[in-house]
């Protein structure tokens, strides 16, 4: 069973705007840039995530009800800023962990002692290539 929603509602209003700049400077951290769906307005909230090949993975301790996972499934992608980069994501996927998922072992050890196994994987847009010379 995820977090306890309780813990989310107290982490959203109190603790997300003091460790949240911080935290996605740090490695194995970011913020997810999203739009309310029924509000419009832009919302930022800190995250913890690995890479898995060329996708961004992050964890859903909370669970896939959480807004902003809603606000990045409804709008098709968002965007992640981790470790002082921005980069636009699309394509996002829920998944749940059956244990054979690649990540870093610490976070595996922290994620099955509040028993998280639901992620969401992101896919980053490519830039476009420049034009060839004129």
């Amino acid at each position: 069973m995820p977090i306890d929603r309780k813990v989310a509602r107290f982490n959203r209003r109190f603790a997300n705007h003091l460790v949240g700049p911080l935290f996605s400077r740090m490695p194995g951290f970011g913020r997810v840039h999203h739009r309310g769906r029924k509000s419009g307005r832009e919302f930022t909230t800190p995250v913890k995530l690995f890479r898995r090949g060329e996708d961004i993975i992050i964890t859903l301790p909370y669970g896939p009800g959480s807004d902003w996972v809603k606000n990045v499934l409804a709008a098709g992608g968002c965007e992640i800023t981790t470790r002082g980069r921005r980069v636009q994501v699309t394509h996002p996927t829920v998944f749940t962990d059956d244990g054979t998922t690649k990540m870093p072992a610490l976070t595996r050890r922290i994620l099955s002692r509040v028993d998280a196994t639901e992620f969401i994987a992101l896919t980053p847009v490519k830039a476009p290539a420049p034009a060839a010379g004129r």
